[in-house]
């Protein structure tokens, strides 16, 4: 808003100035406001594109329209006192929403749900009331593409298991510089990828040669982490931490112990068949034993005739 004050021309002319009084107002237009820079987000995630005015509108014929600044398209409309989903672009049906309790406050801001990499561009917001109209630019300038996920498992001691491990899709594996498997507990290195190639020398000796890489799921941003022959201590929480590009994510995976393995129980049915309890015993022992092989042999020539 611009005021203009004329001091010479009301000392001249005071009586012809009664109705013009002091002022002269230059009307500028309804003033949206946008946010203060460029938006960065992740992937997957949601972001909320600013859009508000700093005073009240009547609410009467008010409509506010969120379009793609380069294409057009429509992306959300409040007309009528309501949103309007149904006029939405197919790419934006239930991912767009307004504050619908906040538009009566002069708050025109849009959430964006489900963030894909296509959302990046300006998005311009436009206010039309029976008083004016106004408009802001809204630009989502980068979507951060690396998202890392894995889930649980459960193990049984002797049986190899798979930490699960996937990145996102955009990433391209030349793009990863670095992918390392961590045992949360005392920090351990596990496994380490780096430069296009695993590195199992920089294992922790306790997983050196136990620990590998899926190498042709590499491609497709697997890097589940297949773990031989587990051990008791195997269990706790892994880390897979991934770096591409000045980003870094990661996914931590719990290792449950389940039992005993598939092995240990079908000696069990065996023994507890050939013998009775006493052959029983002689599994159990088995079953702790480091001399495995021995004792099974033990235990049949013992109790088998």
């Amino acid at each position: 808003m611009i005021v203009l004050f004329n001091f010479a021309f009301w000392k001249m002319h005071p009586p012809n100035c009664v109705l013009m009084s002091v002022l002269l107002m230059i009307a500028d237009g309804l003033i949206v406001h946008g946010p203060s820079g460029p938006l960065v987000a992740p992937l997957g995630s949601s972001v909320v594109l600013l859009c508000y005015v700093n005073e009240l509108l009547v609410m009467e014929d008010l409509e506010v329209e969120w379009t793609r600044t380069d294409s057009e398209t429509l992306v959300h409309l409040y007309q009528d006192g309501e949103s309007r989903p149904e006029s939405q672009q197919q790419e934006y049906r239930d991912r767009a929403h307004f504050f619908t309790d906040q538009i009566q406050h002069g708050n025109f801001s849009l959430r964006l749900d489900n963030l894909r990499a296509e959302d990046e561009g300006r998005y311009t917001c436009r206010v039309h009331s029976q008083q004016d109209s106004g408009e802001t630019v809204v630009q989502i300038k980068y979507v951060e593409r690396l998202l890392v996920s894995g889930s649980d498992e459960f193990m049984s001691v002797g049986e190899d298991v798979t930490l699960s491990c996937s990145v996102d899709s955009h990433i391209t594996p030349e793009h990863i510089e670095e992918v390392s498997w961590r045992k949360t507990d005392g920090d351990i290195l596990v496994l380490l990828f780096q430069n296009n190639k695993t590195l199992p020398d920089s294992s922790d000796e306790q997983y050196r040669d136990r620990a590998e890489l899926f190498t042709a799921e590499i491609p497709k941003g697997n890097f589940s982490l297949r773990l031989k022959s587990v051990r008791i201590e195997d269990k706790g929480v892994y880390m897979c931490l991934v770096f591409a590009g000045g980003l870094s994510a990661n996914a931590t995976v719990v290792l449950e112990r389940l039992g005993f393995s598939v092995s240990h129980i079908m000696v069990l049915i065996l023994c507890i068949s050939a013998s009775g309890s006493a052959l029983l015993l002689c599994c159990l022992f088995y079953c702790r034993s480091p001399y495995k092989g021995i004792n099974i042999i033990i235990c049949c020539t013992s109790f088998g005739t």
